[in-house]
């Protein structure tokens, strides 16, 4: 049987890809390690592996979160997560869009510049992959 942290970074891996995890531990030093294994085993290894909600479910929910907060870089790693579970760019917008009256058009502005990156990035490799 899988522990937390085990079950956490499979989980991880297929939802954020594994060069994602991979940069995250591997950038990770004595000071913040713990903090990885934490986030390792709490968000991923017990929230995430829930079956309450669906992994898209959990994707759009955690966009709007993050969008909340104005925290871009993690928005942007779980726009891209999103869209590995099969959200659309047009559930993601219309999570966006409709976080803008409880967030504020600062928080959203900055959310939607986030996920506009990302979502261009991700259009061009999907291009690029069918050619």
């Amino acid at each position: 049987m899988k522990t937390r942290r085990q079950r956490g970074e499979e989980i991880r891996r297929e939802v954020m890809s594994d060069p994602f995890v991979d940069r995250a531990l591997n950038n990770s030093n004595d000071f913040d390690a713990p903090l990885q294994e934490l986030v390792m085993e709490t968000a991923w290894g017990t929230v995430w592996d829930r079956d309450d909600l669906p992994r898209a479910t959990r994707s759009l929910v955690t966009i709007a979160m993050l969008a909340a907060m104005k925290c871009s870089n993690e928005l942007k790693g779980h726009v891209r997560g999103a869209l590995r579970n099969g959200c659309s760019v047009e559930e993601i917008r219309g999570v966006l869009l409709h976080a803008v009256p409880y967030i504020g058009a600062p928080a959203s502005l900055e959310a939607f510049r986030s996920a506009r990156e990302v979502i261009e990035e991700f259009e061009k490799a999907q291009q690029a992959d069918a050619e």
